[in-house]
């Protein structure tokens, strides 16, 4: 079999293939995968009533209570979940599937599928796909942080004197979450679902029972409230839009998580109870409030009854919990596709689970997340502080989304321009306009998403521009396989007994350890394999479809794996598929793989600023070992390396 349109990246972007989904799809009832993409999916949106409505009307970054803005804010917040949630999202965006997957590097993967790779508008939709990512990640830090602060919050309602005691509870809630994520969610992961339909229950049912005091509130649900609001009020209305983006935190999830329980469920999980559910909740607040405007103070935990506030308060807890879980899960998921698309340095991947691919663990990505959750905490060390940082990073990614989704609409659907153009710029608006808001607050928290999100832009554009030049570098510098393996052949060195597999990064060249191997040892294993892995843009790659083999001759062979972003290569596995494809027999005992393991140093040489050549050579030399990313046997492994400049 011969190789087709070999590329030199182990991880590209480019070429994609037709392969089909997943092995194993989720053949579950509507119903189970319904009650799972609820304890999953909407946890952060379904936390947001904790809140949202109490920082539209906060003394420090919201606007003053009145009758006209209650009823204008509530409408806004309707409309929020109507337009941004159930039109863009679920209408739209999750058509956006990446052979059913979903998220926003699966949504760059699909847009830059009608680009040339070397054009500026690859460039272009790749850096915000990345942008997009990072701002994620700073959703991840925030995410857990005002959740379970918010409802933890709720114990001084009940007693004001253990406001003392709100900070180190929800600094040991969330510790204690970081800790057991090494031992996977498999087992509490089957009780998110039912716990967290109970909390929407409790909020509709709360909703309800407010909405009979102050039953006027209803008429909210007309937009004109909203958009008369906007229009008598634009300056107060713009303030508070910033606030009102809240009720939308954890939009992305929905898209993100897609992937895990398919389109449907998560749609039908939304209409028919989450968003009910939030629609039955934001009214009760503002009935509560329009009864009561002291109830602004913090008009979730008022509006239960004083016999149910202990229980709401642990439902509440736990419902955060699991929203960050959730995040954090997702934060997995993220830095793992990275890496296998090429922006982040190769890092220890566990997986938790024997039977749910999908079920990974980061160490290092985990305690990074747990370190800048517990300084997020002590430095904003209230809810209502931490929202004003948290619209920013939310709005920022929807923005990107809808950048992306023209592009995919336009050139991957072949939709009409013009209609392409009235639905963009029709979401493009509504972004923008909660987007601008936000910035609003940069000095009072708005500033420290965007830090982290910089921070991992940098370090993502900086590792994919270093990888960039090294790539350069050795097809410049390197020597051609097929010409130089038919050389060999003629004159062959002493072959010794076994198999050598030797990891490439392109099929096209030799790599620095076969060259190594032959100068020093002056011999050439009976068998040589010359093994490429390569990861395209499709989330997953059917074993029938993953290799392809090219005879050199000389029982010498080019094998090219193929792996999708959200598959994690596995050197056994690929090894019993050689075995089984090409019935080549491994003998692992007399098998040894042969690895270059170069050292990176800056240099004057034209690339990167050197600050930022120092910045990859340490990323470079503190990324996981291929050996361990690839699960290479230790006692058949040779590191063969090199001094190379950037």
């Amino acid at each position: 079999m011969s190789i087709s349109n070999p590329e030199f990246s182990s991880s590209s972007l480019l070429n994609p293939v037709e392969v089909s989904g997943p092995e194993g799809e989720h053949k579950k009832s509507l119903g189970v995968m319904m009650l799972a993409a609820i304890g999953v999916v909407f946890g952060d949106i379904g936390t947001s009533p904790l809140y949202a409505l109490k920082e539209c009307f906060d003394p420090h970054h919201g606007i003053a209570y009145s009758q006209e803005a209650l009823f204008g804010v509530i409408s806004m917040m309707i409309w929020a979940l109507i337009l941004v949630v159930t039109v863009k999202y679920v209408l739209f965006v999750m058509r956006a599937d990446n052979k059913g997957e979903g998220g926003v590097l699966s949504l760059m993967a699909l847009a830059l599928r009608s680009f040339d790779s070397k054009s500026k508008g690859y460039f272009f939709f790749m850096i915000m796909g990345m942008l997009g990512a990072c701002m994620l990640l700073g959703e991840s830090v925030i995410t857990p942080a005002i959740s379970v602060l918010s409802a933890v919050e709720g114990i001084e309602i009940a007693t004001p004197g253990l406001h003392k005691f709100i900070i180190p509870i929800s600094l040991i809630i969330l510790v204690a979450l970081f800790l057991i994520q090494k031992y996977g969610t498999a087992a509490v992961g089957k009780l998110f679902g039912p716990i967290t339909l109970a909390w929407f229950f409790t909020l509709a049912a709360l909703g309800a029972w407010n909405i009979g005091d102050a039953p006027q509130i209803i008429a909210a649900i007309n937009p004109m409230y909203a958009i008369d609001f906007v229009a008598l009020h634009p300056t107060t209305a713009y303030i508070v839009m910033g606030a009102v983006v809240l009720v939308v935190t954890g939009v992305e999830a929905l898209y993100l998580d897609m992937g895990h329980f398919g389109r449907s469920p998560v749609r039908y999980a939304w209409l028919i109870v989450v968003l009910p559910s939030l629609l039955i909740n934001y009214l009760g607040q503002g009935a509560l409030v329009l009864s009561n405007p002291e109830a602004i103070t913090n008009p979730f935990y008022l509006m239960v009854p004083e016999w149910a506030l202990w229980p709401v308060v642990g439902l509440a807890t736990a419902a955060t919990v699991i929203a960050s879980q959730a995040v954090i899960s997702g934060a997995y998921s993220l830095v793992s596709q990275a890496i296998l698309l090429g922006f982040m340095p190769r890092m220890n991947i566990l997986h938790t689970s024997d039977s749910e691919q999908g079920q990974i663990y980061i160490p290092i990505v985990n305690w990074a997340l747990l370190f800048m959750v517990v300084v997020t905490i002590i430095e904003f060390r209230e809810s209502v502080n931490l929202a004003a940082a948290y619209g920013i990073s939310v709005t920022s990614t929807m923005l990107i989304t809808t950048i992306l989704l023209a592009v995919v609409m336009f050139r991957e659907w072949k939709m009409n321009f013009f209609v392409v153009a009235f639905i963009t710029a029709s979401f493009f608006i509504v972004d923008f306009a909660f987007w601008s808001a936000n910035l609003i607050k940069l000095k009072d928290g708005g500033w420290y998403p965007l830090a982290l999100g910089l921070f991992c832009f940098t370090c993502l554009i900086t590792w994919y521009r270093g990888r960039q030049i090294l790539r350069k570098r050795a097809v410049e510098e390197g020597i051609k396989l097929g010409s130089f393996i038919e050389s060999l052949l003629q004159h062959p060195p002493h072959r010794v007994e076994g198999t050598a597999v030797f990891l490439t990064a392109h099929v096209d060249y030799l790599p620095v350890s076969f060259l190594h191997n032959l100068k020093h040892n002056h011999v050439l294993h009976e068998r040589v394999f010359f093994l490429k892995v390569s990861i395209w843009d499709v989330p997953y790659v059917n074993d029938s479809e993953r290799l392809t083999l090219k005879d050199l001759g000389g029982n010498i062979f080019v094998v090219r794996a193929i792996y999708g972003f959200k598959e994690t290569p596995d050197m056994g596995s690929i090894i019993h598929l050689i075995e089984t494809h090409f019935d080549m027999k491994f003998d692992m005992m007399n098998t040894s793989f042969f690895l270059s393991r170069d050292t990176i140093v800056p240099s004057p040489i034209p690339g990167m600023a050197l600050w930022r050549e120092r910045l990859f050579c340490w990323m470079y030399q503190n990324a996981g070992r291929q050996s361990d990313f690839f699960k290479i046997p230790a006692n058949r492994l040779v590191e063969l390396g090199a001094k190379v400049e950037i």
